[in-house]
């Protein structure tokens, strides 16, 4: 009896608590379509953060750098009218936003752009850190075809700690909070009525639904390129496009990656038909003409030895506007 006492005192506070933070949100809802509504005006101005910019799903270096952690894995942030877009959730993505100062009860809408682990593994777990830190309201998330089944998955995976958490906490069931969607029509993934996005099917085999994304809002243009190999395709897609977020490769650091890999020789294929040599990614940012170049997804991305020079140098001989070799937690504003 003791413990239920407490139990509803502290829910009640709990409660109170709660709802001091989320009120910004439920105004908000009131002002805005279903669909837009977010808490808003607290995480800051208009921005493009980089979460994380190493390409790939190791953790760390190797051998004697192997606590090189200057890199976490793939993910990137636009906050647009106070409200957090989350572009892919590689391992790393929930501390990441923490740290760039977007409170993980304020999630609203997450985007894959493929399915390779370095993109979404902590996709379900980044839903589940927000809901624990005190959720309560929808998420939307799109990314291919697969992700209405992944998220149905992990929900099943965490069911009895939700089924626990829910009747015991009195949280709200995170199963009715997640709203996935598999992309279907590339030319209207999203619109909220402020944010558009559209996507592109990017060279990035074996995937066939692998995608670059491309932001429209209050008359800006953010694209990512998502993995892909060279495309003269996303050049059209990214044409006049502020910021360009690019993938990059260095030849002699994929090289000398791909000795250090058992796969040796399959890696180093993947790598050359997969992804962006740094000359083509200057070839493809000059023929879009695009105001600002961000390179990210570095491969390799855990060697101390290749410096911002180094990944800029190739990208330089073609395209002559201002380039931003990225860092994890680089924020730029919009």
């Amino acid at each position: 009896m003791k413990r239920r006492k407490f139990l509803a005192l502290g829910g009640g506070l709990a409660s109170a608590m709660a709802a001091a933070p989320l009120l910004g949100f439920a105004q908000e809802a009131g002002r805005a379509s279903a669909s837009a509504s977010a808490p808003t005006g607290t995480i800051g101005p208009d921005r493009l953060v980089l979460l994380g910019t190493k390409g790939g799903p190791r953790v760390g270096g190797t051998g004697s750098n192997l606590a090189n952690l200057s890199r976490m894995n793939p993910a990137n942030l636009l906050v647009i009218g106070g409200v957090p877009y989350v572009i892919d959730c590689g391992y790393g993505v929930s501390m990441q936003l923490v740290k760039a100062g977007v409170p993980l009860p304020q999630l609203r809408y997450v985007f894959i752009t493929h399915h390779h682990s370095d993109h979404q593994l902590e996709y379900g777990n980044l839903l589940y850190a927000g809901w624990a830190a005190g959720l309560n309201h929808p998420v939307d998330t799109y990314g291919p075809p697969g992700i209405e089944k992944m998220t149905r998955d992990f929900l099943a995976l965490n069911g009895i700690d939700i089924d626990t958490r829910t009747h015991d906490e009195g949280k709200p069931d995170l199963r009715r909070l997640i709203r996935p969607h598999d992309i279907r029509k590339l030319d209207s993934v999203f619109d909220n009525g402020r944010v558009k996005v559209s996507a592109m099917r990017s060279l990035h085999p074996p995937f066939h639904d692998s995608y670059g994304l491309k932001f429209e809002f209050d008359g800006k243009t953010v694209v990512f390129s998502g993995d892909t190999a060279y495309n003269p395709k996303l050049a059209e897609f990214a044409k006049g496009a502020d910021y360009l977020v690019h993938e990059v490769q260095y030849a002699p650091g994929v090289e000398a990656l791909a000795k250090r890999l058992p796969n040796a020789k399959r890696a180093l294929e993947h790598f050359i038909a997969s992804h962006t040599m740094t000359d083509d990614v200057g070839r493809i940012a000059a023929a879009a003409g695009v105001k600002n170049l961000v390179l990210s997804h570095f491969v390799p991305g855990d060697d101390p030895s290749i410096t911002d020079e180094m990944w800029a140098e190739g990208v330089r001989k073609h395209y002559k506007g201002n380039i931003l070799v990225g860092h994890d937690l680089m924020s730029i504003d919009l």
